[in-house]
């Protein structure tokens, strides 16, 4: 935010002090200075004067006789500016008067009349770039009738200081010269001086009809302004926001540009005879233009906001940039000031997606006002009636549901709580009411926020504030009480995860989050599955990688293919991270998902030979991650595009579908580039996460284990996974695991059948278990089996 103290000083009597004095008062109240540095005239010498009387040079054409007034003797002055008559007040530089740091003013004898001075431009003074004409002082600079004579730098403002701050992206109130005004009279203890505008209106002969269409626009307000006359600003106008970074266009729109610097509501200017008798705010349509004000064509997307005209065409993308179809010109008599205000993250979003930020976007973005809009509408009507001869209209509002000012219960314990200082009632009250927040009661205080202030929602926000006000230097350095520390419980469960996942041979992979549509080709997904409705980048570094993933399958695919290119087989890696989901907010869903990959041949158990994988190693992962978690976590038969019918199962947590484990159909594995088997999975990580328990440490038993298996032939519809599940669920705390080791069919079984062996391991904690007590268990374990899938027990050993 960049402003002249001059213009900071019409809000708060800033006392005459050093510039570090200011800049400590700002950065105490967490406001970065990034510059303060003078602004010194760049003339000495320069008096205010009066032309008294013009006559024609008897001995040239194009220069006149100016007789003026410059309060010690009236001047002979010879000019060669034409724009300005007896009356006028203008600046001169006398006899040695120095212009533009070196350039000394001396009499000078022109066709044998000697000029005493010289009348000045503002090029030549250095406050601007007219130098067509001299600088006319009587409608800029009333106040210079009263200063005959006197120096002409105090009549503009200087000396002055120029100050740059860095706004925090909380705190929109600031980013004007009256919001910053208000935290500086707030750590002075000094009143602040706010005006409302003044404006005598009359009512338009033909009302505008106001038509709001979506939400996102919660008020909308409008007033208008008759018989302007569309000129220069004012030069006090037109130097504030020059030193502000902001170019002078003309009276209407710099006036709204000032007023958004001053008080921090932007608005926004239509020539009314262009938008015609009616004004509205609707969804943009998919493939709709419009040209901006920077004479660029924008193409529009649903997600965009936009006003439009009587005829219903787009004249303003909503918070970002006017139109040119309806922009001021010069011939301009009628126009419309309209001040809103816009759901701060499509503002954001618009501005990104059309490259696009603007001051008034970076300011809605961040949030705004909304009980401001029509006192920012009116202050730029009242400057328009006082600098382009306008005459105010009507006014309309289209505000459905007034926002409240927030109230926080704040009790006074929690000052010391978080601080480790004592602030009494007396002393928290004053403070916050120093930044115009209201408060009632005594402990606690009932603080109404206002709402300008969105940063302010807790009670720990009102610590920020009193610490502020107080000083930070003032609060001694203390040990306060606070909670132990550690990490979320997300981040814990997440990295026991990863300590389970890389204990079973896995290595982590990081994948890129952009893919290319024929990425999801290869996993043979449906034309309506979800995962295929992918969301554009829209500057992708490479074509193939211009979608966002919605899921991590195809970036794993990619890792192992490029390890199988380069000879290396064996693959196990897991990733971790975010999918991008189109969802009805303004801004993509982006859960967590955890997907893993297994290829080549598994590590073999001790007294076993090393095999290829297959669908069992990617269901005993999961197991594990569900055992590691407490997730009651299950795997059910599922038939999925790519995925290798009956060697596929979807995955369930509690009855919640989550995901999908199988192995790849040898064609798509081909494809994708991969040999032999290829186990994959994928499952939603914030199920698994929500039943993630602590580490316990459980002494291990020192008694031996009772380790046998069973042989089972059941139905081929059968998910094998159900038999494990069944064991679990019959059996006592003795069980330890219970795995499948092989699945078979063939010779000696069915049709339709197959043969699935799995493996227990029995262990008590307090004493060798006996023959006795496996036997009745085992026998519990088999009927059950039997009975819940129709299955047959083929051996025990």
């Amino acid at each position: 935010m960049k402003f002249p103290l001059s213009w900071l000083r019409e809000f708060v009597d800033v006392p005459a002090m050093e510039t570090a004095a200011i800049v400590d008062a700002f950065e105490s109240l967490g406001h970065e200075v990034e510059e303060a540095s003078p602004l010194e005239p760049e003339f000495s010498g320069v008096v205010i004067g009066k032309v008294l009387d013009i006559a024609p040079h008897p001995n040239a054409d194009k220069v006149r006789v100016c007789q003026v007034d410059i309060g010690s003797e009236v001047a002979e002055i010879i000019c060669g500016a034409w724009n300005f008559e007896a009356g006028a007040y203008v600046p001169v530089a006398v006899p040695g008067a120095v212009l533009g740091g070196d350039f000394v003013i001396a009499k000078r004898e022109i066709r044998g009349l000697t000029s005493n001075g010289m009348i000045c431009s503002e090029a030549e003074l250095g406050l601007g770039d007219d130098s067509d004409g001299i600088m006319v002082l009587n409608t800029d600079y009333p106040q210079a009738s009263e200063s005959l004579g006197m120096d002409f730098a105090s009549v503009v403002g200087l000396p002055d200081v120029f100050f740059d701050i860095s706004i925090t992206p909380n705190r929109p109130d600031c980013m004007s010269v009256v919001g910053l005004a208000r935290e500086l009279a707030a750590r002075l203890d000094l009143p602040l001086k706010e005006r409302s505008p003044r404006l005598e209106a009359t009512a338009d002969a033909t009302p505008l009809t106001i038509t709001i269409e979506d939400d996102r626009c919660p008020r909308f307000t409008v007033r208008t302004v008759r018989n302007i006359t569309v000129g220069a600003s004012p030069h006090w106008i037109r130097r504030r926001l020059s030193i502000a970074g902001m170019r002078p266009i003309n009276n209407v729109v710099d006036a709204s540009n000032y007023v958004m610097l001053e008080l921090g509501h932007p608005s926004h200017a239509f020539d009314r005879q262009r938008l015609g008798d009616s004004i509205g705010v609707r969804r943009a349509r998919d493939g709709e233009t419009i040209t901006t004000l920077d004479d660029l064509e924008r193409t529009l997307v649903a997600e965009d906001i936009v006003v439009v005209d009587a005829s219903d065409q787009a004249v303003s993308i909503g918070g970002v940039m006017g139109g040119a179809s309806t922009e001021v010109h010069a011939e301009s008599v009628e126009v419309v000031i309209e001040s809103a205000m816009w759901y701060p993250p499509m503002i954001l979003h618009s501005s990104k997606r059309l490259q696009l930020r603007s001051e008034a976007s970076a300011r809605f973005e961040r949030g705004m006002d909304p009980n401001f809009c029509m006192t920012a509408a009116d202050r730029v009507a009242e400057l328009l009636v006082e600098h382009a001869d306008g005459v105010a209209g009507s006014a309309y509002d289209v505000y459905p549901n007034p926002v409240e000012p927030l109230v926080i219960e704040y009790p006074l314990s929690e000052t010391n709580r978080i601080l480790g200082i004592d602030l009494d009632a007396t002393t928290s009250i004053g403070y916050l009411e120093k930044l115009d927040f209201g408060v009632t009661g005594e402990d606690p205080l009932s603080v109404v926020v206002p709402t300008r202030r969105p940063d302010v929602k807790r009670p720990v926000d009102i610590v920020e504030e009193l610490a502020r006000l107080h000083g930070f230097a003032a609060i001694p350095g203390r040990v306060v009480s606070g909670t132990g520390g550690g990490l979320p419980p997300d981040v814990v469960a997440e990295r026991k995860l990863r300590r389970v996942l890389t204990a079973l041979g896995l290595s982590e992979a990081m994948t890129f989050a952009f893919i290319g549509p024929s990425d999801l080709d290869v996993l043979r997904l449906a034309p309506d599955d979800p995962r295929r409705d992918t969301i554009a980048v829209i500057n992708p570094l490479r074509e193939e990688e211009g979608v966002m993933r919605t899921t991590l399958l195809p970036g794993l695919i990619k890792a192992a293919a490029g390890n199988h290119a380069r000879g290396f087989l064996d693959i196990a890696y897991f990733e971790i991270g975010k999918v991008f989901l189109r969802s009805d907010d303004v801004l993509p869903a982006q859960p967590d998902h955890l997907g893993f990959i297994l290829t080549g041949e598994r590590d073999a158990d001790i007294g076993e030979q090393a095999r290829g994988v297959d669908v069992r190693d990617g269901v005993g992962i999961l197991e594990r991650l569900g055992s590691a978690t407490g997730a009651s976590l299950t795997v059910a038969a599922a038939n999925e595009g790519g995925f290798h019918p009956g060697r596929c199962g979807q995955v369930s947590i509690g009855g919640q579908i989550v995901g999908l484990v199988g192995e790849l159909r040898p064609s798509v594995a081909a494809e994708a580039g991969l040999k032999g088997r290829v186990v994959m999975a994928e499952i939603a990580l914030a199920p698994l996460l929500a039943t993630v328990e602590p580490w316990r440490l459980v002494a291990p038993s020192s008694y031996p284990p009772v380790v046998f298996d069973l042989a089972f032939e059941i139905g081929k519809n059968v998910g094998a996974g159900n038999i494990v599940e069944t064991i679990k669920d019959v059996t006592g705390p003795e069980l330890e695991s219970v795995s499948i080791f092989d699945v078979y069919s063939g010779d000696g079984i069915a049709d339709g059948r197959v043969s699935v062996a799995v493996r227990i391991t029995m262990r008590a904690a307090d004493r060798t278990m006996t023959e006795n007590e496996v036997t009745p268990m085992r026998k519990i374990m088999v009927e059950a089996v039997e009975s819940r899938h129709d299955a047959t027990l083929r051996g025990s050993v």
